[in-house]
């Protein structure tokens, strides 16, 4: 059992939570009436259909406890699928919000899910927002708000219902996966969810409130924005900051939240995706550890797209009132006539699984998933339907007989080597008419070649109709190769440009994206599947104009939680064992221009350094621009290990420099679970992956990593 974190503003200090007494609100708006800003979607009602199954399936939540509001879209039908006392209308939720409120006591657990379009609108609240400068309300877009008589729930309602359930002892955590900005991308495959493009809604709409007097909301408003430094809600975020609830959110908002097809299975939002895969896989986590591998997930596949956390981050997921739980499924049955051999589980599609992916088996009994002496083997889902799974036993780790009733536990560290590339090419019809290519060049031609260089490479495949690539290639107005991510955003500091014309550009462009995999598939590396995730502590303290070598940094406190400093500044990185071990740990700069390099930390050239249990480093780091680029983006990766750790597999030049042939030569074997993930990350032209393009490497709880972002700007 674990001690409930203080909050000095909630009655339920120091209270044990019950699950029983946990309620669940879910909102997902795929089909918006027809309107002329907002757009339907297609992976909202199976967001919280997922979250729905997995609090059902995972933490055992009665399924009365949990509230549905769904806007499902067929082609076919005019409107949503659902009955309307479901459907997603302001009146239903503000209902549905009041209705939980009523149910919940005091100490309960409240969880807030809303998936669909976020928006601005012009505000109701105009004294109060005049205030703080602003003319315009952070909205939720209903399912039916095309009709001028209905009504957003504006950021100043959605605050006071949650200072109410605050007021009332429960413990809210909420997680909205939807934006405020929204835009057009050229050549995206990725929905956004958000209005099609960049505007205020000024439509003449219902004044009067479902939720409280315009007193009581103002009232309510200025109480938190006063308690907070970051002001003005959509200066920075839906709503106020607050540490008496969990905020999750899919991005700030100037950006745009995606939603794309994961596993060639369906569409999701990429906030909500990676949500639920990092909970799968461990529950005992503080929302800081989950925040910062969501973050890293979705900014790997979406880089302008940044998750946001409010709150208290120390706090561990749905309160800390239990233990550690794994997500362990039972062996069915073993099939031994083939070969390799596989084992039927019971979950599947239902449980948010998917081919491909790993389960580590353990004994039946097995309670402590710790003990790597008991683990069997590693397996990996091949064939799935809703209720179960068959999976092919990929490697024996120890020895011991499988058989019905032995525990899966999911497996975290298998990392995606294999990248798909769309090779796309731009019509009138597709891409705007200012950025289409030169009518003399022959797009077919230039991209053919680029699939012929993909020839043998076993980093790169093309992407199938049914799959969301991680990568597109396409000819840009000037007639140059452009290498863009899922959502159709060429990749910054990309140098130099490569003229379909040039000699041998195809096979350069194909070189460039072997290199972004290797650079993306690194900062990707986490593993939850240890006992240190909560006991390293990788945080930024703040930034200095200038350092003296030899002192002790005195950081002065970024402004806020996504840190920008100029060129030249210096950023204070604080690194802390927490934990009853001793680690060795080691730190690698993924650098704006797509090199990788280790920094040292304390002593010149070191593999990696040793630190003590409740040893604390300050790491004074200096932030550059390459001659060019006019801002950037460095990230600081952290690993710590029990074992030894070397971590130059994963070194790179900058992207404009050959990589060198057998780079890795002359590195030892491999020894340790780490050093097989560094190796097949390292490898030349084909890395050791299994058919869905993963890494299998024995699991591990003796490492971790934890990564910060820092933003850099010319003066």
């Amino acid at each position: 059992m674990h001690k409930e974190f203080p909050n000095p503003k909630s009655k339920i200090q120091n209270r044990m939570t019950n699950l029983n007494q946990f309620h669940a609100l879910l909102i997902g708006i795929d089909y918006y009436l027809p309107n002329k800003s907002y757009s339907c979607l297609q992976g909202c009602v199976r967001d919280v259909n997922h979250v729905a199954n997995f609090l059902k399936q995972r933490l055992n939540i009665p399924e009365n406890q949990i509230s549905l509001l769904t806007a499902s879209q067929v082609s076919d039908q005019p409107q949503p699928t659902e009955p309307q006392q479901k459907w997603p209308t302001y009146e239903n939720i503000i209902g549905a919000f009041k209705q939980l409120i009523k149910q919940a006591q005091s100490g309960d657990q409240v969880y807030i899910h809303y998936s669909g379009h976020g928006g601005r609108a012009a505000t109701n609240y105009s004294e109060i927002k005049t205030e703080l400068g602003l003319k315009f309300d952070e909205v939720l877009v209903p399912t039916d708000i095309s009709n001028s008589k209905s009504r957003y729930i504006r950021d100043i309602e959605f605050a006071h219902l949650l200072q109410q359930m605050v007021d009332k002892g429960l413990v809210v955590t909420v997680v909205l996966d939807c934006c405020h900005s929204g835009g057009a991308t050229r050549g995206g495959e990725s929905g956004i969810r958000g209005p099609k493009k960049d505007f205020i809604d000024t439509t003449p709409r219902p004044k009067e409130s479902l939720v409280a007097s315009v007193e009581e909301l103002a009232k309510t408003w200025r109480d938190l924005s006063k308690r907070t430094t970051r002001g003005a809600s959509s200066a920075n975020s839906f709503l106020p900051g607050s540490k008496d609830y969990i905020l999750l959110a899919a991005c700030r908002p100037h950006e745009k939240a995606y939603e794309c097809m994961f596993n060639g299975e369906g569409f999701n939002g990429a906030l909500t995706y990676w949500l639920l895969d990092s909970l799968r896989i461990n529950t005992n986590l503080t929302y800081q550890a989950l925040y910062n591998r969501i973050n890293a997930k979705v900014h790997s596949q979406f880089p302008s797209q940044t998750p946001m956390l409010f709150g208290d981050g120390k706090r561990l997921v749905f309160s800390s009132g239990y233990g550690s739980l794994k997500y362990a499924v039972n062996v069915m049955q073993i099939d031994e006539t083939r070969n390799p051999p596989r084992i039927q589980l019971n979950a599947g599609l239902a449980h948010g699984l998917s081919e491909g992916t790993q389960f580590v088996i353990y004994p039946p009994g097995t309670t402590d998933f710790s003990q790597e002496e008991k683990q069997l083997a590693l397996v990996e889902i091949t064939e799935i339907s809703a209720g179960n799974a068959w999976a092919e036993i990929i490697k024996t780790l120890h020895r011991g007989k499988i058989e019905p009733a032995s525990q899966a536990v999911i497996q975290s560290v298998s990392a995606t080597l294999v990248r798909r590339i769309r090779l796309f090419h731009a019509t009138q019809e597709n891409t705007r008419s200012e950025d289409l290519p030169p009518r003399q060049i022959n797009q077919s031609a230039a991209l053919q070649a680029v699939e012929q260089a993909l020839v043998g490479n076993g980093w790169l495949k093309l992407a199938a109709d049914n799959e969301t690539a991680h990568y597109q290639v396409s000819i840009n107005r000037f007639g140059e190769y452009e290498i863009c991510d899922s959502s159709g955003k060429p990749f910054p500091n990309i140098r130099p440009m490569l003229k379909i014309g040039d000699r041998n550009a195809a096979t350069k462009v194909v070189q460039r994206l072997v290199h972004l995999t290797k650079y993306k598939v690194t900062e990707e590396i986490d593993n939850l599947n240890t006992s240190l995730t909560n006991e390293l502590v990788v945080e930024l303290m703040g930034k200095q104009a200038n350092y003296q070598p030899g002192t002790r940094p005195s950081p002065q406190a970024f402004d806020d939680k996504f840190p920008t400093v100029k060129d030249g500044e210096w950023v204070v990185l604080r690194i802390s064992n927490e934990s009853q071990k001793d680690l060795n740990i080691a730190l690698l700069n993924l650098q704006s221009d797509w090199a990788i390099d280790q920094l040292d930390l304390m002593n010149e050239g070191a593999i990696f350094e040793h630190f003590y249990p409740g040893q604390e480093e300050l790491i004074p780091i200096q932030m550059s621009l390459p001659d060019g680029d006019k801002e950037g983006e460095d990230i600081f990766k952290v690993f710590a290990t029990v074992d030894e750790l070397d971590l130059r597999w994963l070194k790179l030049p900058r992207l404009d420099q050959p990589t060198p042939k057998n780079a890795t030569r002359g590195l030892k074997i491999p020894t340790n679970p780490l050093e097989e993930l560094l190796a097949s990350v390292g490898a030349d032209i084909n890395p050791p992956t299994t058919r869905k393009g993963t890494t299998s490497i024995t699991p591990s709880s003796n490492w971790l990593t934890k990564q910060v972002t820092v933003k850099v700007k010319k003066n």
